[in-house]
């Protein structure tokens, strides 16, 4: 029997395409930045399937925000914020 409804990570890849559109449009250095934010949102992947959300981008924004608090602390720490 079939799945009746899309994985997380399907949906997480569905996204992604339409971003890498977006990016095919960036200048070079703007696309290794839009590469990190993509393997961030891919990151929680797991949270974000158990959390059952009905949008994925949500799960893709928390995921990505939760990896940018954690390099933010790293030079919190090390520039001493």
């Amino acid at each position: 029997m079939g799945r009746t409804v899309p994985t997380f990570r399907t949906e997480i890849e569905r996204v992604v395409s339409r971003w890498e559109r977006f990016g095919s449009v960036l200048r070079g250095e703007e696309k290794a930045y839009l590469e990190r934010v993509i393997a961030k949102a891919r990151h929680h992947a797991s949270a974000s399937t158990y959390a059952a959300l009905i949008n994925p981008v949500e799960g893709m924004m928390l995921s990505i925000m939760i990896e940018q608090e954690k390099e933010l602390d790293l030079l919190r720490h090390k520039y001493r914020f």
